[in-house]
């Protein structure tokens, strides 16, 4: 059974010449609904999240449940996130009776999270990632997040655009910074089914080592809003923000960084090491 895939805001479409009779269409795809039906994605899906008997994993958007199955038989607990009504009654006729999954009738985008730990692996809506990253990820006041892991099938540009080494705006540099988001493979086309008009890509989301305590979560976060407030100014003016000069010269240089080097040119993954730096240093003073 195939798996729910992203939705796909921009159909392909076919032009046919006037004087020819056009050849009968495809099913019309009304809803933007594409299913994922590549085995090989789903295994690698399941695989890199390294469920066990203890994880609790979400697949949001579970559609007939391709996903559900093979999560379910990792032995983890699941819960199957759906609002269409059709899947919904499908999903209850296959895992009704099953002990360790549960069928939530809910949204994706406003289901309520967990409060334990949990792992996502899901294929999101093309349209809806910007808003589950934000569900999923910390806010901008430094609170924790749930989520301890995730692997999400989404469109191919929005994985490139969250996966740069340097952000392109503050959001992004929130998430990249406190956790590593990188592109395991590229998803094609042919693996929905109705294909969508672009490629999709296995993303991967992991917690950064050293960023759990509330305190480190919001000295990074203030570094980085004086950052891309002003992306030209020297780094060490947006450490200093929360750290004395002195200190700021001397992580910078334990970073590895050039005194000189711009705040908006710093990798992403340096500043998670400059926060921790603050701290461990500051608690020495």
């Amino acid at each position: 059974m195939p798996a729910r895939s992203p939705r796909s805001s921009t159909p392909a479409r076919s032009s046919t010449p006037a004087r020819r009779r056009p050849a009968r269409p495809a099913t019309v795809n009304h809803h933007g609904i594409h299913l994922l039906r590549s085995g090989t994605a789903v295994r690698g899906l399941v695989e890199s999240a390294g469920l066990g008997p203890d994880s609790l994993v979400l697949d949001l958007g579970a559609g007939p449940g391709t996903l559900t199955a093979p999560l379910a038989r990792t032995g983890a607990r699941v819960l199957a996130v759906e609002r269409d009504p059709e899947f919904l009654a499908r999903l209850e006729r296959r895992f009704g009776a099953h002990p360790k999954v549960r069928v939530v009738a809910g949204d994706l985008v406003t289901v309520p999270l967990p409060r334990r730990p949990f792992q996502v692996v899901a294929s999101i809506p093309y349209d809806l990632s910007t808003r589950l990253l934000r569900r999923l990820l910390p806010d901008a006041t430094g609170g924790a997040s749930g989520l301890a892991a995730a692997d999400l099938v989404v469109e191919w540009g929005f994985a490139q655009r969250v996966c740069r080494a340097v952000p392109r705006d503050l959001e992004a540099a929130r998430w990249g910074a406190t956790y590593e988001l990188r592109v395991v493979r590229r998803v094609r086309a042919a693996a929905f089914t109705p294909a969508p008009a672009v490629d999709s890509a296995h993303l991967r989301i992991r917690s950064r080592p050293g960023l759990a305590g509330r305190r480190v979560r919001r000295v990074l976060y203030a570094m980085l809003a004086e950052a891309f407030r002003r992306p030209d100014q020297p780094a060490r003016t947006a450490v200093a923000e929360v750290a004395v000069r002195s200190v700021a010269r001397r992580v910078l240089g334990d970073a590895g960084l050039d005194r000189g080097v711009r705040a908006g040119a710093v990798p992403v993954d340096r500043w998670a090491d400059l926060a921790r730096s603050v701290i461990d240093l500051s608690r020495r003073r």
